[in-house]
């Protein structure tokens, strides 16, 4: 069979699975299409969305920022701030987010209190930690705790990534290291560091439904409180999933525009000749 027939033939299967796939879903009357409709904007459902964009925003800004501090220490000729870095990139590394989540919200069974002073003197000020942990608060510190983690890696690999002799150039110029790695390293790294990051903000986003197990009121909680009142369990459900799909394609977009614009000047390619058997014209030569 030729090729082309074949892949004609895989096309149109393809195409029939797909059509009948969605068939089988638009088709469906258990999916509950109406209360979808119903329930897509509804002012629940859009402050649910506002939490999630807003802890997703919190968390990967505090997240970079704690592990671009945690790479540096990796990276750092200190062997006791490598050994603290690798503990903390281990720990939080190995340590489920639902568990974080759920430790730093029963926090206050380990530390009533928080008290703040000079060792063997009476506390200048004492914090209850009930009223200081909440889900928000536990919340962020669990997902921005668990991202610095990943980050750091992220932010490593790419630093490691410029060539030292980078660096060694740049310092025999006379710059000093802040400014190396200001000018030299990071704007090279980036390139590396850019896409990962990017997929770390859509995990992000879609890890941010965890926080549902503390009632705190994200997308896929606010869809758990109207399903518990009208018992319209699917449906909800596919309004959280169509809200996050829609929320994931607007990052994935925005992600391709950052990446091209790190990527400018990389893998550029030369134009050839259309003819590159044909040898170049030779010019003859005149006599004055």
């Amino acid at each position: 069979m030729p090729r082309n027939i074949k892949r004609i033939v895989l096309s149109a299967v393809v195409i029939l699975l797909a059509l009948g796939i969605l068939v089988s879903i638009f088709g469906n009357e258990r999916f509950g299409w109406p209360v979808i409709g119903a329930y897509m904007f509804s002012t629940i459902i859009l402050a649910g969305i506002g939490n999630t964009l807003l802890l997703t925003v919190i968390c990967m800004v505090l997240g970079t920022i704690l592990g671009a501090f945690v790479a540096l220490m990796r990276l750092s000729e200190s062997p006791p701030l490598q050994w603290v870095a690798t503990v903390y990139t281990w720990l939080f590394r190995g340590v489920p987010l639902l568990v974080l989540l759920l430790f730093w919200f029963n926090l206050a069974a380990l530390f009533p209190q928080f008290e703040f002073g000079l060792p063997g003197s009476s506390p200048l000020f004492t914090l209850n930690a009930n009223e200081i942990i909440s889900p928000f608060t536990a919340a962020v510190l669990a997902l921005s705790l668990h991202e610095s983690a990943y980050m750091a890696e992220i932010i490593r690999s790419g630093i490691n990534s410029v060539a030292k002799g980078q660096s060694e150039a740049a310092q025999a110029l006379g710059m000093k290291p802040l400014k190396v790695t200001q000018r030299i390293i990071f704007p090279q790294s980036m390139r590396l560091i850019v896409p990962p990051t990017a997929n770390q903000v859509i995990m992000m986003l879609k890890n941010t439904s965890l926080v549902s197990v503390l009632a705190l009121s994200d997308l896929l909680y606010s869809a758990q409180v109207v399903y518990s009142q009208n018992y319209q369990v699917i449906p909800l459900l596919v309004v959280a999933t169509i809200w996050y799909l829609i929320l994931v394609s607007i990052l994935t977009w925005a992600q391709s525009r950052i990446e091209r614009i790190f990527n400018r000047g990389y893998g550029a390619k030369v134009k050839s000749r259309k003819n590159k058997s044909q040898p170049a014209p030779v010019r003859e030569k005149t006599n004055a």
